[in-house]
């Protein structure tokens, strides 16, 4: 039942609800709850946002409060050798003793953004829902704060359903009689990660059974299915997949156009030199031989004799030499810039396959050429190539300067794949995935 300090008070269609959001990760693990957050404050509600230190600033202009934590393993992935080269290539033998590793190093750090998020959410105050990414077990603090916990899934994986097989299950190809089976360890890996230290915090600092540490996500503690929310358009599922009725697909969530920003001069003029160019950027990740990666992208660009807007991000793909040699007249190297503006004057987006990048990509109606590292990448680049936007994908550890180029031409010469890029951006533009959501949040705390 809803808490007494919901009465006399209202938004614009019935009580203001109390919303606590909590994340960490790359600022593509953190963009779609300030999406969410946003719509949450437009439809008269309260939110709050928990996430990585690292990302206060880029939160800070959409006007979200946000609460800070330690950034944690957000460190590992600049810094660890290890963990860079486990995120780039996990086959074979090799890959499953990188695998291992990458959990080692891991572990600790998640630990300490357990301890610093327990402090945080005990100094807020008390929500009435409390809405996660599945890698942070906050459903343990909405069970003692006795609030309603909605995990948000930005990829399928994690609700199982019959009609296709997991498709994080590590690209391996498994029988479709597995299909329900092979969901049957997708959150294995994060009690892995946080291990024991779940169940003590449960019993040292939140009074709760020790038992339910390893309580699913998907279930409330009462053990009836809990409300999940999938932030991803439908459009990217095969067919019209058989979900639980408390699972909702609501769209993809993206932060509301702003006429504010402004594009930087030198950029404008770049773009209006010539042909549209194509973008080439692999996000936060860092490659374990930089140089190497620099070397090939820009011979790649050469090669398919395209103009290039090249992004080095958190990973400094490029180093300051590269970004002022030979190749400025065709290529323009940029750090941080909002996709969503960027990516409609692009021919063609290259990119990781992060979920949020490949939402935006979609969104501006581009093909894309996905060169996914680990994680849901390489499901999105399988999913963009399935639909019709994308050539097959290009896996990190298979990028050369040869391999790339011939993606770019593809990419950018082949008109069944920019027909097809601009009908789904036309499908997915009707869909209000952040509307949606609110709405079931609304639901939510209605009925508890």
């Amino acid at each position: 039942m809803a808490g007494p300090w919901l009465i006399g008070r209202f938004g614009k269609r019935g009580a203001v609800v109390k919303v606590l959001l909590v994340t960490h990760g790359s600022w593509g693990d953190v963009q779609p709850f300030v999406a969410l957050a946003r719509g949450l404050m437009g439809a008269g509600h309260e939110a709050t946002l928990i996430g990585p230190c690292a990302l206060s600033e880029l939160v800070g202009p959409a006007g979200v409060p946000y609460v800070p934590v330690v950034d944690g393993p957000l460190e590992l992935l600049r810094t660890d050798p290890v963990v860079i080269r486990a995120n780039e290539d996990r086959r074979g033998l090799r890959g499953v003793v990188r695998g291992v590793r990458w959990f080692t190093r891991h572990r600790p750090h998640c630990r300490k953004v357990l301890e610093d998020l327990m402090t945080k959410v005990k100094g807020q105050p008390r929500p009435d829902v409390v809405v996660f990414a599945p890698w942070v077990p906050a459903h343990h603090f909405a069970e003692w704060l006795n609030v309603p916990a909605v995990p948000v899934c930005f990829q399928p994986g994690w609700v199982p359903t019959p009609d296709f097989v997991n498709p994080l299950a590590s690209g391996r190809r498994l029988p479709s009689s597995m299909s329900r089976a092979s969901y049957a360890l997708a959150e294995l890996p994060v009690r892995l990660l946080y291990g024991s230290a779940v169940s003590r915090l449960r019993r040292e600092s939140l009074g709760l059974s020790p038992r339910g540490s390893k309580r699913s996500i998907l279930s409330r503690p009462d053990g009836t299915p809990a409300t999940v929310l999938q932030a991803f358009d439908p459009c990217v599922l095969p067919g019209t997949p058989r979900y639980p009725p408390t699972t909702h697909t609501t769209g993809f969530w993206h932060l509301p156009t702003s006429g504010e920003w402004h594009m930087p001069t030198r950029l404008r003029a770049f773009l209006d030199a010539g042909p549209r160019p194509v973008y080439i950027g692999f996000g936060s990740a860092t490659v374990s031989r930089p140089a190497h990666k620099s070397k090939a992208i820009l011979a790649a660009v050469r090669q398919a004799r395209v103009r290039a807007v090249i992004s080095s991000g958190w990973g400094r793909i490029l180093t300051p030499e590269e970004e002022h040699g030979p190749d400025t007249e065709s290529v323009f190297f940029i750090d941080q810039i909002p996709h969503d503006k960027l990516f409609p004057h692009m021919a063609a987006i290259v990119h990781h396959g992060s979920a949020g990048t490949t939402a935006t990509a979609l969104r501006a109606g581009r093909p894309q050429v996905i060169c996914p590292f680990t994680f849901d990448q390489p499901f999105w680049g399988r999913s963009m190539h399935t639909i019709g936007v994308a050539p097959a994908p290009l896996a990190q550890y298979r990028l050369t300067a040869g391999r790339l180029a011939e993606a770019l031409l593809r990419a950018v010469n082949d008109r069944e794949l920019a027909q097809r890029a601009e009908q789904f951006a036309l499908r997915t533009a009707d869909r209000d995935g952040v509307g949606n959501a609110v709405e079931v949040l609304e639901a939510v705390v209605k009925s508890f």
